[in-house]
């Protein structure tokens, strides 16, 4: 706002109808780095965003694949786009991911109710076509969904449940998923290797959502000192 503001400033000065020093007058507020607060949603919000996918109908089974992979992996949405079926180990339930920021892959045990829920959609919903990518479009023409329509799966079906938060979109599960781990006492190192982050400062954000760590910090005997 601020910065829109000096620019109107400035266009009014440049046509005489304020003083030129005027704009030099609007002054930026301080951000600082890691300020704000994840913005995770509640795991129980989650769950009654998966339990609305539990249904026959084929929108249903793909979008239950893939905001699972979303919750449970932390995957970003252009890496779920980006999954390939010879990605899905079934036989040794394993799950290989091109981490993009990583520019490796990783690997991740293929948990069951995530293999039934991929299984489900590769056999009975998803089209028969020569695309490598696992989800594909519903509607002619068939193809490989891209990042955007990942997004609109997520927001569409939170803006449905009325669930509120600050971003209705897919970082929002990936944010859920690293405040979980964090909530069972993985260490950041842990829960930076599992999102695929190449530091652990990308993960200290989470360190302030770490509420029972937090109370104990503030539970802290400090003695006499002042």
């Amino acid at each position: 706002m601020s910065t829109r503001l000096r620019a109107f400033l400035r266009y009014s000065a440049s046509t005489g109808r304020c003083s030129r020093r005027l704009p030099e007058a609007i002054l930026s507020p301080r951000v600082y780095r890691l300020e704000s607060l994840p913005y995770a949603l509640s795991w129980e919000d989650v769950r009654k965003l998966l339990t609305g996918t539990v249904s026959a109908s084929p929108r249903d089974v793909r979008d239950r694949a893939i905001l699972m992979l979303l919750a449970i992996y932390g995957l970003r949405r252009s890496e779920v786009a980006a999954l390939r079926l010879d990605q899905i180990d079934w036989a040794g339930h394993r799950l290989w991911i091109d981490r993009l920021k990583r520019r490796q892959p990783q690997v991740y045990p293929l948990q069951r109710s995530v293999a039934e829920a991929l299984s489900c959609y590769v056999d009975t919903v998803r089209p028969h076509v020569p695309y490598p990518q696992v989800f594909i479009r519903l509607q002619a023409p068939h193809l490989p969904i891209g990042d955007g329509a990942i997004y609109h799966v997520v927001s569409e079906r939170l803006r449905a449940f009325g669930i509120k938060a600050a971003h209705l979109g897919p970082h929002a599960l990936r944010h859920s998923c690293a405040a979980r781990l964090l909530a069972e006492r993985l260490t950041l190192k842990e829960i930076g290797d599992h999102l695929g982050h190449r530091s652990t400062a990308a993960t200290r954000v989470y360190t302030k959502v770490d509420l029972t760590a937090l109370r104990e910090v503030g539970d802290f005997d400090l003695g006499d000192l002042p």
